[in-house]
């Protein structure tokens, strides 16, 4: 590959990462839904298709959420590049070679700013999923039907076991005698 492919293709990472900090709009529940009692597999899934309706107009504004994160990855981005280039070229003209340091210090902003909006646009993508089964979950048993709840783990407290035993070895006893003095 010659090296202006390599520039190019270089060039065009960062647009890349930032294109994966997208939030997508929830697909559907993250929750077990189980047919209530008394409550046919046919009616379960006439709720169930209801309620998965009713939960996505809860989150109508996904699109919008979706934008902002986008936005905000982007901006975030530009922001740590151009405070890594600044930076770096304060710490590169100590060396005297301000370009280098700029050069550097702008590819390690990138990276930076890139991590704390891909963490943002997850954050931002997580709410919209909790706001989504919040709003499936209650119109799932307000319908009838019931929620599964995850596992936790069994953490069962109880008192520490006594302490072992002291065992005092017999030893060499003089009893009381005169002192010589």
């Amino acid at each position: 590959m010659r090296v202006k492919n390599k520039l190019t293709l270089l060039a065009f990472l960062p647009v890349m990462a930032l294109g994966a900090c997208a939030v997508a709009p929830p697909s559907g529940p993250s929750v077990v839904a189980m047919p209530g009692q008394g409550k046919s597999f046919p009616q379960f899934q006439q709720d169930d298709e209801y309620c998965r309706n009713y939960a996505q107009s809860k989150t109508a504004d996904a699109a919008q959420v979706s934008a902002n994160a986008q936005n905000n990855a982007t901006t975030t981005a530009v922001a740590g590049t151009l405070i890594g280039a600044a930076t770096g070229a304060a710490l590169g003209s100590l060396s005297g070679n301000v370009g280098a340091g700029a050069g550097i210090g702008a590819g390690a902003g990138l990276l930076g700013g890139a991590a704390v909006a891909g963490g943002n646009t997850q954050a931002a993508a997580d709410s919209l999923q909790g706001r989504y089964d919040v709003a499936y979950a209650q119109c799932m048993v307000g319908n009838g039907e019931t929620i599964q709840q995850p596992q936790g783990p069994a953490v069962v407290y109880a008192a520490p076991p006594p302490p072992p035993p002291v065992i005092v070895a017999p030893g060499y006893y003089y009893g009381p005698r005169p002192y010589p003095y």
